[in-house]
């Protein structure tokens, strides 16, 4: 009964990162800038390298030490700024902060998984998940940081 919960738990966690998959590549084809469009690029091929990873670790591919657990920096820029409205003249300061409210959704999903079960492997698994999104966030925020207050020639 125990393995059939832990597959529900990595089936729910495949569809999430497709549909991170599917809404960043939606996105892009919303945008028109191209900077915008290939840093979602990235992120959309990071949810696909997520998704195989849980499918492989869900097919008994690999150990729950696969995913290298870091230390995001997490600016919090999304938790005090409001989501922009999706459009497709967007500019890339709110394409990016669309991104971090996405990031930090996945963040929330995954720690909240991990906080309902026991220490163990899929505790594990799912904070190196929750972990991975923060890093995201972290991506998302620098992104947004850079092209919502640009370096000028004064420094």
């Amino acid at each position: 009964m125990e393995q059939k919960k832990l597959g529900d738990y990595i089936n729910i966690a495949i569809e999430r990162e497709q549909e991170a998959y599917e809404f960043y590549t939606g996105l892009s084809a919303r945008v028109l800038d191209k900077g915008a469009k290939d840093s979602l690029a990235v992120l959309a091929g990071e949810e696909k390298k997520h998704k195989a990873f849980l499918e492989s670790y869900r097919d008994g591919g690999y150990a729950s030490g696969a995913l290298r657990m870091s230390h995001p920096i997490d600016y919090k820029i999304a938790e005090h700024m409001d989501k922009p409205d999706i459009g497709k003249d967007m500019q890339s300061k709110d394409v990016f902060l669309v991104a971090a409210h996405r990031e930090l959704n996945s963040y929330n999903f995954y720690k909240g998984l991990a906080d309902l079960h026991p220490e163990g492997e899929l505790k594990q698994i799912f904070l190196r998940m929750a972990s991975e999104e923060l890093n995201h966030k972290e991506k998302a925020e620098y992104l947004y940081s850079n092209a919502a207050f640009p370096q000028t020639d004064g420094g």
